[in-house]
């Protein structure tokens, strides 16, 4: 029961947590004159992978490198099979084939290299070092190529990714408490979710891998899922897609790597018998939808969120 209980307390303070440290960092970067494009290409992205960073690094250092890795490899399996087949199911998703061509072929490259480091078996410092670099290198290209071409389809996503953000309108000093607050919430929740998590994992049987996997990943993607549901129902398909591929962009490069770089990472065996190739698998999928008529369709959504059930009851049954 207290184990259930941190969990639930963990899981509520990741979400609220994540939600002030969007709105503060947003706010902030507008009273700091940046463009819409670029909040909504790195603080929006950042922001809403926050409780993944957190959790991973909380778990890492708690000695459970299972839930830090099975975060996020669960993160982007839920990402693309969870949350863009409930995005899809609530109304067709639209996919720009320029934006789309960039963002989803950054997407497939990070997959294939998290694929490599599993195969390696040891996610080492200067791995987490090559992963930060890329993701730095690809959002300084997306950047400046968005900011040469000017009005892409590509950037009005990443200008609605900022917009779709309520109440960012506030003062410069109660932007920066409403994000340190947030930090701080989405930290002791990440304690809190870890700690009840590996509590859950020794009374089950299950190992922290697993739970990593399934409760914590779920819990930590909820910000993405909200984010998806408000964008679909006010017509901007594009957007959801957008938050999907970005987060996993993120939750690779940028929180697999800083997490290798405070302490490297054990591939749990596990991983790497099934769930990495469920990840890759997911990656292909979101492609091939995305590629038939250039949109995401209703039973595409409901063919995703089937695969993820069909997942759900494997891992949970091995």
């Amino acid at each position: 029961m207290a184990a259930s209980l941190l969990v639930i307390l963990g899981l509520a303070g990741l979400i609220v947590g994540g939600e002030l440290l969007v709105r503060g960092a947003v706010s902030a970067a507008k009273s700091f004159g940046l463009s819409p494009m670029v909040i909504g290409l790195t603080l929006v992205g950042f922001g809403t992978s926050s409780p993944e960073l957190v959790t991973s690094l909380q778990a890492v250092l708690s000695g459970s490198p299972g839930i830090a890795i099975g975060n996020v490899v669960g993160s982007n399996i839920g990402n693309v099979l969870l949350i863009l087949g409930v995005a899809a199911c609530l109304a067709p998703v639209a996919v720009d084939p320029r934006a789309f061509g960039r963002d989803g072929g950054m997407m497939i490259a990070a997959t294939l290299l998290c694929l490599g480091a599993v195969l390696i078996g040891d996610i080492n410092r200067i791995t987490g070092a090559g992963f930060v670099a890329v993701l730095l290198a690809y959002l300084s290209y997306t950047i400046w190529s968005e900011r040469r071409a000017g009005g892409t389809a590509a950037a009005e996503v990443y200008v609605g990714e900022a917009e779709i953000v309520p109440g960012t309108d506030y003062s410069l000093g109660l932007a920066i408490l409403i994000a340190v607050t947030g930090l701080i919430i989405t930290i002791f929740g990440a304690r809190f979710l870890v700690s009840g998590a590996v509590s859950i994992a020794e009374a089950a049987g299950l190992s922290e891998t697993v739970i990593g996997l399934t409760i914590v990943a779920i819990g930590t993607s909820m910000p993405e899922l909200v984010t998806s549901i408000i964008a679909v129902r006010k017509g901007q398909g594009d957007v959801a897609l957008g938050n999907v591929i970005g987060s996993n962009i993120f939750n690779i490069l940028g929180i697999l790597g800083i997490t290798a770089l405070v302490q490297p990472l054990a591939v749990p065996a596990e991983i790497l018998r099934l769930d990495i190739w469920v990840m890759c698998a997911a990656a292909v999928l979101l492609v091939l939808f995305a590629r038939t008529g250039w949109r995401v369709s209703r039973r595409e959504g409901a063919i995703l969120l089937l695969a993820y059930a069909v997942y759900l009851g494997v891992l949970l049954t091995r």
